[in-house]
């Protein structure tokens, strides 16, 4: 929000500097991010000055330049070559003098000596449009012969800078989105620090209506979107360039002038917050507005000649047969204010701030109006900009009030009612400011005391502060005003002790963790936790109906809430492996989500939504590239299921209650599942389908593994660390090489080796696996290694032997298993 200096003290009366006057508005809430001088001419007329022709001559080598010399009232006149053609002796010009800089659009250009067909220029005689005091080009300036000569451009022109302060308003601040409201928060300031001030701004007395000759009848269809709506109608309007005064006024704030008619509507909201729109009178068919919504697909073309479709949520002002308008938002073709115009209806109106901000969104119109109907305008001031509106129009327009204001407010917008205690305040900032300093803040806010006692005040607070409702922001409100520097930091600390939970736990699990997988060669990633539905269509896991749906995406690929981290990771590997990068380790955490249509519920909505943490790993490329001492070597799933149990061996896992079974999620080719004893789904690992890396548009294999990370933390919740001596007898190793069925697996043969032995079997190892040629038909062979360790002493032959005999039986009886 950009606010001029000069504009600013029109309504509030202070003797700040620029400099101190944005201060003044940041220490209050309105933090300006930008302070600049200006000038309503770029460049503000520097280097140009009257001049007087003293001689002018045809130039030699030309049939349109003339020789001139003219006289700059520094002494020695300076010769100028001229191409206008109704330059002449004695006039009185503007000249642009060496060094001047001139704009021209976005370019600049600096005047310098120069020669034009062989004869020398010492600067340039200007005409309108090059300097930017007009638009004319077809001859120089030619000033009164009482112009003095020598004085600069910019007091000729009576050219004043100014300062524009570009105030950053968050989004709660609607009251501030104008002149009026940023100088009611900078009085209330003033007068807080002890400054002579006073707050005002134009009455409206000079409003009257001159006749009855055009009354307009308006009617509102839908008064939920349209809590207010007010208009007048204006006749004889001479529709022309605005005067220079209101011209600069819009300029210094960014907007463009337009016409008079136009300007004035620009000018009320710029000055009091209050969106307006004219009409050409004699569109207004039937002679009444209608505010009403559209019905399903109605066609609409706005003043940009941009055709819309219209639904029964877009709310129009409408005519006898169609919308003339998209409320709040944006004007129709046809129905502005044009060169022909002569008769004008001025609308002012409350719009529901919901309303228009879903309209202006589905349409993709963003304008000033709607900027500020969306968050919420004062619905009491419609009728103080309606009239300032009309004034204007009479004097710059000459147009007269042709009829009584016409203001249709079914149900008035109370102000908020809140009870405020003095206790409750000094509680809330902190410290104890006084009861007194209370009072005269909230008054100086133009909130309205109802009733007053020793313990509080009982407020009223005007409509137009849509943010303040509560107690809680009442105070927000003194605090803002009294200062926030101005409450001292207490020199004892008051605090309380906090106990780490399960959130604290896992959290750090996940640092320690991280700093594993980056120290294995990992890189961390972060995804959006948005995704494209389009993913979940084919899967048998994670299907479409089971995924958490935003109600109004921004667009089809950020749709639905992601069930997996899988395609985000996706995503990062094609984009990598498309830059060059094709052997990589991603790894990322973060929350999926799931929707169980079983569980809904309309008593308990949120009872069908689960949110769980996971933590996605992904290998992809080579494991060893261009090494000397290695030769390269691709990336393998047992590489990666090595990851994955070195987590589970840090996290404190014990091999013991982790289950091995094979996954039928379709989302891999070949996968395995790791579970708990009770059944929880602790990982998922495999090669990720060649079907899904086809439509990643991804060439190469990706191994997946996907821990469950909430599941992972209940496992290892009563977890405690031992710590005990390294033991001092020896291990004794033992290898088998067992015959057994092709369909047996390394896990159940490591159950079985457990369960036999439970205290002194210290680990089950696989080094070889054998299947072909001189085996039997459907058999393989294993090669597995056994450790046995006695922590209390050392181990004997005939020990080893029970063991080894007891096991052997066990694997024949269970398994089916030979000795090779």
């Amino acid at each position: 929000m950009e606010i001029s200096y000069k504009w600013l003290k029109e309504y509030v009366d202070f003797d700040l500097t620029p400099q101190e006057t944005a201060d003044a508005l940041t220490s209050c809430g309105l933090e300006v991010d930008a302070l600049e001088e200006v000038q309503t001419i770029r460049g503000g007329l520097k280097g140009l000055y009257v001049g007087k022709v003293l001689t002018c001559e045809l130039h030699p080598n030309s049939d349109h330049l003339h020789i001139t010399t003219v006289d700059l009232g520094k002494g020695e006149p300076q010769q100028i070559v001229c191409g206008a053609p109704n330059v002449a002796a004695g006039q009185k010009v503007i000249v642009a003098d060496l060094g001047c800089v001139l704009y021209d659009g976005d370019s600049e250009f600096t005047i310098k000596k120069s020669k034009l067909r062989g004869v020398e220029s010492f600067g340039m005689i200007c005409a309108e449009d090059e300097i930017g005091v007009g638009t004319a080009h077809d001859g120089i300036i030619v000033l009164p012969e009482d112009a003095p000569v020598g004085q600069p451009a910019a007091e000729y022109y009576n050219l004043e800078s100014d300062w524009v302060i570009e105030i950053d308003i968050t989004a709660n601040r609607s009251d501030a989105l104008s002149h009026w409201g940023v100088a009611r928060d900078l009085y209330a300031w003033l007068k807080r620090n002890g400054y002579k001030t006073s707050l005002h701004r134009p009455d409206c007395s000079e409003f009257s209506v001159d006749n009855n000759d055009m009354p307009i009848d308006v009617e509102i269809e839908n008064t939920e979107a349209c809590r207010r709506y007010a208009c007048v109608s204006i006749t004889g309007c001479e529709v022309k360039e605005s005067p220079e005064w209101l011209q600069n006024k819009l300029k210094i704030v960014g907007l463009r002038p337009i016409n008079n008619i136009v300007d004035i509507t620009n000018y009320v909201m710029m000055a009091y917050g209050q969106p307006m729109h004219c009409f050409d009178a004699d569109m207004v068919e039937g002679k009444k507005i209608v505010v009403r919504t559209q019905p399903e697909g109605t066609k609409f073309v706005t003043l940009d000649g941009e055709e819309h479709t219209l639904g029964e949520h877009d709310l129009s002002i409408c005519n006898a047969n169609g919308p003339m308008c998209i409320a709040g938002i944006f004007g129709g073709k046809g129905s502005g204010t044009y060169d022909t115009t002569t008769n004008v209806v001025l609308e002012s109106a409350y719009f529901h701030p919901t309303w228009i901000r879903k309209s202006a969104r589905r349409h993709g119109l963003s304008t000033d109006a709607s900027y500020r109907f969306e968050r919420g305008i004062d619905p009491n001031g419609t009728i103080y900009a309606l009239k300032q509106a009309a004034i204007l129009c009479k004097q710059l327009a000459g147009g007269k009030v042709s009829m009584e204001i016409k203001d249709v407010y079914p149900s008035p917008i109370a102000d908020s009612r809140v009870q405020l205690d003095y206790e409750y305040v000094d509680r809330l900032i902190g410290k104890k400011i006084g009861n007194d300093m209370i009072k005269s803040i909230v008054e100086s806010l133009e909130m309205k005391v109802v009733e007053e006692t020793a313990e509080g005040l009982l407020l009223d607070v005007p409509a137009y502060r849509v943010d303040v409702q509560r107690p809680c922001d009442v105070v927000e409100d003194i605090l803002r005003i009294y200062g926030y520097n101005n409450v001292e930091i207490p020199t004892q600390l008051k605090s309380s002790l906090t106990i780490l939970g399960d959130e604290d736990k896992a959290y750090h699990l996940q640092n320690v963790v991280g700093e594993q997988l980056v120290g294995c060669g990992f890189r961390e990633i972060l995804n959006n936790s948005l995704t494209k539905t389009a993913y979940y269509t084919e899967l048998n896991r994670y299907t479409e109906e089971t995924t958490v749906k935003v109600m109004n995406p921004l667009s089809s690929d950020l749709g639905v809430m992601r069930q997996t981290l899988l395609f985000g990771g996706l995503e990062s590997v094609g984009r990598n492996v498309n830059h060059k990068m094709p052997n990589l380790r991603f790894f990322e955490f973060g929350n999926c989500y799931h929707f169980s249509p079983e569980k809904k519920n309309d008593e308990d909505p949120i009872k069908a939504y689960t949110e769980e943490m996971h933590l996605g790993m992904w290998l992809t490329g080579k494991r060893v590239e261009g090494s000397w001492a290695h030769a390269d070597e691709q990336s393998t799933f047992y590489e990666l299921k090595a990851y994955v149990m070195n987590i589970f061996t840090r996290l404190g896992v014990n091999p013991g209650i982790v289950v091995t079974e094979s996954s039928d999620n379709n989302v891999f080719g070949k996968a395995l599942a790791l579970k708990a004893r009770s059944g929880k789904v602790l990982c998922e690992m495999g090669i990720v389908s060649h079907k899904l890396l086809k439509k990643m548009d991804i060439e190469q294999e990706v191994f997946y593994a996907d821990i469950n990370w909430n599941n992972m933390m209940h496992v290892i919740k009563k977890n405690e660390v031992l710590y005990h001596d390294i033991c001092k007898f020896p291990s004794v190793s033992r290898d088998l090489a067992l015959l057994i069925d092709k369909n047996v697996q390394f896990e159940q043969i490591e159950q079985i080796a457990r369960q036999t032995e439970k205290k002194l079997l210290k680990s089950v190892e696989l080094f070889d696996v054998y299947e072909g040629k001189n085996l039997p038909e459907g058999k393989k062979s294993y090669a597995v290694n056994f450790i046995l360790q006695d922590e209390t002493k050392t181990l004997n032959d005939k020990q080893i032997e029970a063991i080894m005999t007891k096991l052997i039986s066990n694997l024949k009886s269970k398994l089916g298993a030979e000795l090779r």
